[in-house]
């Protein structure tokens, strides 16, 4: 297995870049990592020179079927991941065709499995039940961003894939913490926080260490169980308020923590006001008026069946995955780095 030819797709972004720590550090040697032209390489640091940079596009069929020749397994990691209405086209575009392309180019190039990386907002939202499980199917719903419904579309292509001969396992992460950038993705918790954020909402949802994504499916990719193949898994450590998540993040980063929960008010403020900035600066928006619901709707995501398939698996606690990220960006802040990656957890 260790001798195997892996394809990583989004290898320069926050779950690729741990997936690929993680494989190195598993003793995996042939490690191709798809990035593009101008991608920075600052969460691989260290690492380059053990990986094999593939120069491309998901969007280029003809580059994927050279790229994918002689590939063992393929980890689709690339997304990506907006709620600002500008990008609405190009994001359906590279969730949802980028996804249709890397599924047919595994089935003409016969890759032995495809490990791809959806998200428990593929599962949908329920209006009536705040339970989810990976047997909760799709509603239309007012809760569904998006994004959200890209990586739904991007879900399907995969299913297909299956109904065509593809072998595939499926991950839909929660809400993936650790150190990464800090000015994308939820590595914008911390800089919020750190900036002086007063407002917290009052939802509920799940929350996964960036580093068990990852442990997790090499499992998916190791594991010969064709009982294991074709099934989609929430990977999920702990279901927590958002309140409760922003105060840790205070805490470790020496700031005062929110204290005034953002009603339907203040939350219509926000948006609009962020919506108006947005134009103003040419910056992205951050909270957006589907933001701004979901962040107030309670969710939980069972673990369970993650657990159950692979008994000697362990969920990181939340608290510590906290702590060490504010370390990092404390450090980050006097360093002047863009970004950080939190040391990579032993198999067992």
């Amino acid at each position: 297995m260790l001798n195997s030819k892996i394809f990583v797709t989004g290898a320069t972004g926050f779950v690729g870049s741990y997936l690929i720590r993680t494989l190195l550090q598993q003793g995996y040697k042939n490690i191709y990592a798809l990035k593009r032209e101008n991608s920075p390489l600052d969460l691989l640091q260290n690492v380059e020179n053990q990986i094999h940079f593939v120069t491309g596009d998901i969007l280029n069929t003809p580059f994927l079927e050279d790229a994918f020749k002689n590939i063992d397994f393929v980890f689709h990691c690339a997304a990506m991941v907006s709620f600002d209405n500008r990008d609405t086209e190009a994001m359906y575009e590279v969730n949802e065709i980028g996804t249709a392309n890397v599924v047919n180019v595994c089935l003409a190039t016969g890759v032995q499995k495809l490990i791809h990386v959806s998200s428990v907002a593929a599962i949908g939202r329920d209006d009536n039940n705040p339970n989810y499980t990976e047997k909760s199917s799709w509603q239309r719903s007012k809760w569904n961003t998006h994004y959200a419904i890209s990586k739904y579309m991007a879900e399907q292509e995969v299913w297909r894939g299956v109904a065509e001969g593809l072998t595939v396992a499926i991950v839909n992460p929660s809400i993936i913490l650790g150190s990464q950038f800090w000015h994308q993705g939820t590595g914008r918790m911390f800089r919020q926080v750190w900036d002086g954020l007063k407002f917290y909402t009052g939802g509920i949802t799940g929350f996964v260490d960036v580093r068990d994504v990852a442990r997790f499916m090499i499992l998916l990719m190791e594991n010969q169980d064709k009982n294991i193949d074709n099934q989609r898994f929430i990977l999920s450590a702990e279901n927590l308020p958002y309140k409760n998540v922003f105060e840790q993040i205070a805490a470790g980063l020496k700031k005062t923590p929110p204290s005034i929960q953002a009603n339907a008010f203040l939350r219509g403020l926000a948006w609009r006001m962020d919506w108006i900035k947005s134009r103003l600066t040419g910056e992205r928006t951050l909270i957006t008026k589907a933001t701004a619901m979901t962040a107030n709707k309670i969710s939980y995501y069972d673990n369970q069946k993650s657990k159950q398939y692979f008994t000697n698996f362990r969920y990181t606690p939340i608290a510590p995955v906290i702590r060490d990220s504010c370390e990092q960006f404390l450090n980050c802040q006097k360093t002047g780095q863009r970004a950080a990656s939190l040391p990579i957890i032993e198999s067992s």
